[in-house]
């Protein structure tokens, strides 16, 4: 299935969750730390990520955090 992730059109499998995405993109640690994850308008806490599971056209953001001064 087809989810938009980032605004880019992304292909995951059927009955995934916001972890498996998270856990296929490179550019996320493994343990999701210093990511936040919206999926439509609502911010999923890491602890649903695993039981929040994402629907073909489902709008997705990954945000990472950045030290910075």
């Amino acid at each position: 299935m087809e989810i938009v992730l980032n605004g880019e059109v992304f292909a995951c499998a059927a009955g995934d969750t916001v972890a498996d995405v998270v856990a296929s993109v490179g550019s996320c640690p493994p343990d999701g730390r210093g990511v936040a994850v919206a999926v439509g308008d609502e911010v999923v806490p890491r602890g649903r990520w695993a039981a929040t599971h994402l629907r073909a056209g489902d709008r997705v953001e990954l945000l990472g955090a950045v030290a910075g001064g």
